[in-house]
């Protein structure tokens, strides 16, 4: 059964003073230490006077850092009541904790940092944002110098390791993208037939879920799963390729970080992502025909018979024509904070997540750019 920590100041031999410890002084009596200076008497602090003596003693069943660190602050008062504190009566070990945490507690009186004000913190967040967007455009510039070299030699792209990106983020993210369209494809179905059927206008399911798919979900969706799926791993893999010092490496050795691991990666996710958004837009449709099919009596035939009726080649392209500028977006923004790296893994994780976030956010941004964009063209 543990002890509870407990302590008294006594009339020690002559006109000194004892201070007695008993029990046990560990974190699991965390509580009783927290309220152990209420069994003292009113005034503690300045129990014997200036220039007296008072000697620590007792039997302490237990002492872990937590008990030695709540002595120690006790010690710490005695003396700057002015009294002398003997600890030689206690264990050598207990002692020498006792000591050293005393030595590490914070200088009396120590002014508490001031509180950041709203202004500061808003200031602050902007001077972030703010550096953000300057290295954000600092790697873009970085893209057009070198990319455009390139691309006047197309030879020295290192088409090997595009090759290799292609299957990673379009081969390997097929099942994902399919069935999370087939399902939003099923979900618009039934939210625009739960509508319509009250119209008796369920044939209208086949104008909603087209243009929406093809127009906004499918570039959407895809360019969304990719940012997560595919930018994060991009993010991982440089920053991990950073603190073990292989970029470095490569650096060292003459070759480009950027035109061996960066540029393959953009190259490949702006042929991947219109291919996936494709697939997406056939599964969508698929999602959609068949809740049409067997909930809303819309059969197969009359569903993909009216589609090119309400949709065309325009409407599949006002779609597919912002894939590839997510692509660049969300490649950016994962190799850049994959370069950004530095220290533990740690922050490969901080910057995974911050590479997540900041991509689904310009990807959704670009998005409304460009509704907004075809509006005034007149699509």
């Amino acid at each position: 059964m543990n002890a509870s920590p407990r302590i008294a100041l006594e009339r020690g031999e002559g006109d000194g003073w004892c201070l007695q410890l008993a029990g046990e002084w560990t974190l699991a009596q965390s509580e009783a230490l927290s309220t152990i200076d209420r069994s003292l008497p009113a005034g503690f602090g300045d129990p014997a006077g200036a220039g007296q003596t008072i000697q620590v003693a007792g039997e302490v069943e237990a002492l872990d850092s937590a008990g030695a660190l709540r002595l120690a602050r006790i010690v710490e008062r005695l003396e700057q009541g002015g009294a002398t504190v003997d600890l030689a009566a206690l264990p050598q070990g207990q002692r020498n904790v006792i000591v050293l945490l005393k030595g590490r507690l914070p200088p009396p009186n120590t002014p508490r940092p001031p509180r950041e004000k709203l202004l500061a913190k808003i200031g602050r967040a902007t001077v972030a944002k703010f550096t953000e967007g300057n290295a954000f455009l600092a790697f873009i510039g970085e893209l057009v110098v070198r990319g455009g070299k390139l691309i006047a030699f197309p030879w020295r792209i290192r088409w090997r390791e595009v090759v290799a990106e292609i299957e990673a983020a379009g081969l390997r993210a097929l099942g994902i993208v399919g069935l999370l369209s087939f399902l939003v494809g099923m979900v618009m179905a039934y939210q625009a037939g739960a509508t319509l059927a009250d119209f008796g206008a369920n044939i209208l399911i086949v104008n909603l879920v087209a243009i929406i798919t093809l127009r906004e979900m499918g570039p959407l969706l895809t360019a969304i799963i990719v940012a997560g799926r595919t930018g994060s791993s991009y993010t991982a893999q440089l920053g991990t390729m950073r603190i073990t010092e292989e970029i470095d490496a490569l650096r060292s050795i003459g070759i480009s970080p950027f035109d061996m691991l960066i540029l393959p990666k953009i190259i490949a996710l702006m042929v991947v992502l219109p291919l996936l958004t494709v697939f997406a837009n056939l599964l969508g449709l698929l999602g959609g025909a068949v809740v049409a099919a067997y909930r809303f009596e819309v059969s197969f035939a009359v569903y993909f018979d009216r589609l090119p009726e309400v949709v065309d080649l325009t409407t599949l392209m006002l779609g597919l024509i912002k894939t590839p500028v997510f692509a660049i977006a969300i490649a950016l923004i994962g190799c850049m904070q994959g370069m950004r790296v530095a220290g533990s893994a740690l922050a490969v994780g901080r910057a995974t997540t911050v590479s997540v976030v900041q991509a689904t956010f310009l990807v959704i941004v670009l998005d409304a750019g460009f509704s907004v964009l075809f509006n005034l063209m007149g699509y």
